[in-house]
Parts: structure tokens; C-alpha cells; sequence
């Protein structure tokens, strides 16, 4: 089944903590790079506010927007169980949770954390070898997600990643 947009191999995650730093890492996105709106924090006037702010500037940017949790503006898709006609992408720090995302047809896996990352400093990294072992057979492509940056991309992809995501590496 064709989709309707590619999966991008570069993924910016976004959240409360990039303030206005959000502006800079969505220009350094390249093109056809994608995009997990998060923010859930954020009152829901200011998350409708921020995502038709983030919505604009990715589509003159051609980048690919999917949303976290339950929102009624149109992006490319959402990432979890929230129902969509675009992609969704699936969050997977265990089997379980990789096997949860083939049943409900996710379009790609984020398999996390590879490496310690500062925003969830209590997970140990699960190693590109063990993030692999998580999507195993599911079928769909796996990005990573933890610690990553452009170096440690290109030092995995050996091992079947499609692609990476981050947030901090996006604001260095």
C-alpha cells in the first residue's frame, strides 16, 4: 500500500522545553524531514495556537507534521493511538509496545531510548542492537530515538534503523 507521504529518516521532538528555540530547530530541519508535535503540557488554546504556528511554517518548509495525542487541526498524521487517515508513527520502548504499534498499522516505530537522553534521565539507553531487537518483525520502519544526533546516526544505521529523531540535537 503506497503512503501517502514517505517516512522521513530525520525527526525533530518537540515539547515544552524548547521555548522559542522550537522556531530555530524547525528551520534547521532539512526539507522532507519530519516532525512529532508533542507539547502536551500546553493548554489546549496555546497548543491549537502553536501547532497552526508550527503547521505553516513546516508546510512552507515541506516538512511532515504528526501530533501526539487528540487534536481536531489537520496535520500529516499522529503518532500513538489517536485515529488518522495520514501517518502514524508509534512510540516503543518495549516488545510489547513495538507488537501494540504492528496491530494498530503504524507507518513507523520510534524505538526508544537508544542512548541516555536529558529528557527522560531515569531510562538507561537500550543500545542500537536492543532497540533493534524491540521492532523486530514488525515490519515497519524503526526510527531512533534517545540521545541521537547525526554522528550516532551514522554509526547505527548498520544496524536497520531508517531513520533518527531528536530534540537537542536539533538546537546545537
Amino acid at each position: 500500500m503506497a503512503r501517502r507521504n514517505p517516512i522521513p529518516t530525520r525527526w525533530l521532538m518537540t515539547d515544552e522545553r524548547m521555548g522559542d528555540a522550537l522556531w530555530l530547530a524547525l528551520r534547521r530541519l532539512p526539507p522532507g524531514s519530519g516532525v512529532v508535535f508533542r507539547h502536551y503540557a500546553t493548554p489546549a488554546g496555546e497548543r491549537r495556537e502553536l501547532l497552526r504556528r508550527v503547521l505553516r511554517l513546516a508546510q512552507a518548509r515541506r516538512l511532515i507534521v504528526v501530533v501526539a495525542g487528540v487534536s481536531s487541526m489537520r496535520a500529516d498524521g499522529v503518532h500513538g493511538r489517536a485515529r488518522t487517515r495520514g501517518i502514524r508513527t508509534w512510540p516503543a520502548h518495549t516488545r510489547t509496545e513495538a507488537l501494540a504499534g504492528q496491530r494498530a498499522k503504524a507507518d513507523a516505530l520510534f524505538v526508544s531510548p537508544v542512548y541516555a537522553t536529558r529528557s527522560h534521565a531515569e531510562a538507561a539507553g537500550l543500545g542500537p542492537a536492543r532497540a533493534m531487537r524491540i521492532a523486530r518483525g514488525v515490519g515497519v520502519p524503526v526510527i531512533a530515538l534517545g540521545g541521537m544526533d547525526a554522528l550516532r546516526w551514522r554509526r547505527i544505521q548498520r544496524f536497520g534503523f531508517h531513520g533518527w529523531a531528536a530534540i537537542d540535537a536539533w538546537l546545537r
